[in-house]
């Protein structure tokens, strides 16, 4: 069981990356921007890929009466998740110290998973709202009103995950190195329950 715990110890902390590394990237490419633009999502707040990108992204949503890309003190999310994260990490570590000594059976290894995989799918549905309501929530006073095939207005909201074409923009929509190690982490818990299971029908 010693083995599992330090496995769910190393996976749990491998989350912390989240705090030094983006969790997502969109990147708007047009014809009129030799270097793409784009924004990292992290935990904490959204940070241009290159230093003027927040900036020109949002003199150009000026233009078609899309909102100001918040600060980190503008929305909630990025007040509570990493204080969520925290917590979600600290227990990681508190079951793998147990799972060690042997005071707790592997099988916490993989509720703490479930655990974390609610969460995640509740961050990934939270941004996709985020993102529709900053596409589609435009400002009916915009210097640019354009409309789609049918005469509706247009909307803008960024792709979750993948590529998708918006006016001249190819707008790409990936994940980074902090998902990455979410995934990573989240695997090596998962392989913790296995390797205690194993231990504990073998002694």
């Amino acid at each position: 069981m010693k083995n599992a715990g330090i496995i769910m110890i190393v996976g749990s902390l491998l989350l912390l990356g989240l705090f030094q590394f983006p969790l997502w990237t969109i990147m708007l490419g047009a014809p009129q921007y030799p270097e793409p633009l784009g924004m990292h999502i992290f935990v904490n707040g959204i940070r241009g890929v290159s230093e003027f990108d927040v900036q020109n992204i949002n003199g150009l949503n000026h233009y078609i009466g899309m909102k100001v890309l918040p600060t980190a003190d503008e929305m909630w999310e990025f007040q509570a998740f990493p204080k969520i994260l925290i917590a979600i990490v600290s227990l990681g570590v508190i079951i793998g110290i147990l799972m060690a000594m042997k005071k707790i059976s592997h099988n916490w290894a993989l509720i703490w998973f479930v655990a974390m995989s609610i969460l995640g799918i509740l961050g990934m549905y939270d941004f996709n709202l985020w993102m529709y309501d900053y596409g589609t929530n435009l400002d009916p006073n915009a210097i640019m009103k354009l409309m789609d095939a049918d005469g509706n207005p247009m909307t803008y909201k960024p792709p979750l995950f993948g590529f998708q074409k918006l006016l001249n923009f190819d707008v790409e929509s990936l994940p980074n190195v902090g998902a990455y190690m979410m995934f990573v982490g989240m695997s090596l818990t998962v392989l913790a329950f296995f390797v205690g299971r194993k231990s504990a029908t073998t002694t």
